[in-house]
């Protein structure tokens, strides 16, 4: 993972607090400019897509604090503790609302950690075992942003691990495309699951821009395993692109197998998500990564779908996509049965 170095870091008044005047002072070369909202910027257009996210950071107050309803990886989603990553990922869907997303910290992190302490002492105990997991409240820490690379700027999220790793109820849960071996510093005692995403790697290098190699992310989940995290997978987005992703994927699944230690294979699960791509999104990688774009992007595949915010996104068809599931739960079978699929669609 390559350090992050802004040279620009924007603040509102209410971010620097002792969380934001020790991110600061982790960067003392940086010109700091003051603004009215984290979420209202000067223009940036000019500073250029992949720039913006390696030159700019931007501290905040997150103001609306809700724990909302999750299901899938977790139990619920946390408040953010960030927003925007460093990676520019071609089918991000925190990108595709804006049009430019640089790393967005807030420094309230107590503020958060106390409404996630209410919100599950508002829950009946014990919890009833299910898929999220069978002790623990799941909160998913990282919906927004990738920690690995928000724990190598902010504070915060090592506030946020030790909350999590002594919470008597609730565990936490982010998914990354980064290996940040800092974090292999920290026994965070099982109560953090850490989701390494993975896809074929030639994929991976296509539409992963600014990521850390698949190889090294499936090399780095043995060492998250005995650094006390507990290690999960996610094969998200799976794209399709022809008769190929087939043995590319089954390729994939035959390198975690051999790869990945038998206690490893005993506490892990994945999650399978399907792409969801995006219309306006697909017209700006048109001139960010047009090659990406053959494969996100294909009209006779896929059909319309519209987002909750209203987005003209498109997705594989209904009965198309039920035949790539079927396929894909057939590899994953012959392959890697042991890792028992949370959900897939």
């Amino acid at each position: 993972m390559h350090p992050f170095k802004p040279s620009i870091i924007f603040h509102t008044p209410d971010a620097l607090n002792a969380e934001g005047e020790n991110i600061l002072a982790r960067f003392p070369e940086a010109h700091t400019e003051q603004i009215k909202q984290h979420n209202r910027l000067p223009d940036l257009n000019g500073i250029g897509h992949y720039k913006v996210k390696s030159d700019v950071l931007v501290l905040g107050r997150l103001k609306t604090q809700i724990c909302r309803e999750n299901g899938r990886s977790a139990d619920f989603i946390a408040p953010s503790f960030a927003n925007g990553c460093t990676g520019g990922c071609t089918y991000c869907y925190v990108d595709r609302h804006k049009s430019v997303n640089p790393i967005t910290l807030f420094t309230n992190t107590q503020e958060t950690l106390q409404t996630i302490d209410r919100h599950v002492h508002t829950l009946s105990w014990p919890k009833k075992p299910h898929q999220t997991d069978s002790t623990y409240y799941v909160y998913d820490m990282g919906c927004n942003s990738d920690l690995s690379v928000d724990a190598s700027i902010s504070p915060g999220i090592m506030q946020a691990m030790d909350f999590f790793r002594e919470h008597p109820k609730a565990k936490g849960s982010f998914a990354t495309k980064f290996v940040n071996t800092d974090l292999l510093n920290y026994n965070p005692k099982r109560k953090v699951r850490i989701r390494f995403s993975l896809m074929p790697s030639a994929i991976s290098k296509l539409v992963d821009v600014r990521t850390d190699p698949i190889e090294e992310r499936l090399q780095a989940i043995n060492h998250f395993y005995d650094a006390g995290y507990e290690v999960h997978v996610n094969f998200s987005p799976v794209i399709v692109y022809g008769k190929t992703w087939r043995d590319d994927y089954k390729a994939l699944f035959k390198q975690l197998d051999s790869i990945v230690k038998p206690e490893v294979k005993a506490q892990m699960k994945c999650e399978v998500i399907f792409l969801t791509h995006n219309k306006a999104q697909h017209e700006a990688n048109l001139n960010i990564n047009p090659k990406a774009e053959q494969i996100l992007w294909q009209p006779e595949w896929q059909e319309g779908k519209k987002s909750k915010m209203g987005g003209d996104n498109i997705r594989y068809q209904h009965q198309l996509k039920s035949k790539m599931i079927d396929i894909f739960k057939q590899i994953h079978q012959e392959t890697i049965p042991w890792c028992g699929i949370r959900y897939i669609f």
